[in-house]
């Protein structure tokens, strides 16, 4: 007899806690990390996945309708010296896949999981990943990170990788 009672409960419970956290990652979007990278080959045009730890198996994907960053596709946009800024969210686990961000954006649902761990291109794509503080301390991202690695500062930022 408890269990259908508490049910409703433990249910309820679940869906409180996850508004609350869906409500915390959008309001805290102003202090959304800067990712500056490069990579072994040019990947800035392919969609990006999270692997877990050991690579074996994907833990985060986007929606079709998620590869959007400020209305345009979340391409990274290119630093000087090869270096990227991301604009999707990019981890020291993440990986890219052979679909573009063009292609991607256009279909209906996202592949399956099989599909989209079968299309990784190299499943350690980057040879520096560095967090560069958070979004809202830029006025001019682009030509501040530019200036900041032309002085070799960005190699004094919180390197990842």
């Amino acid at each position: 007899m408890k269990l259908p009672f508490l049910l409703p409960v433990i249910v309820l419970l679940f869906t409180s806690s996850s508004c609350k956290t869906q409500k915390a990652n959008i309001s805290s979007g102003a202090d959304e990390p800067v990712t500056v990278y490069k990579t072994r080959a040019d990947y800035s045009k392919y969609v990006s996945v999270t692997l877990s730890p050991d690579k074996q198996k994907i833990v985060s994907y986007p929606a079709p309708k998620d590869v959007y960053y400020k209305g345009k596709l979340a391409t990274p946009t290119a630093l000087v010296n090869e270096y990227w800024l991301d604009n999707r969210g990019i981890t020291i686990h993440s990986v890219f896949v052979k679909i573009t961000y063009e292609d991607y954006a256009k279909l209906e649902q996202a592949p399956t999981l099989e599909t989209l761990f079968a299309a990784i291109i190299d499943k350690d794509p980057f040879t520096e990943i560095y967090n560069a503080g958070s979004r809202n301390k830029y006025k001019d991202e682009v030509n501040e990170l530019n200036a900041l690695i032309k002085k070799g500062a960005l190699k004094k930022m919180v390197r990842l990788k």
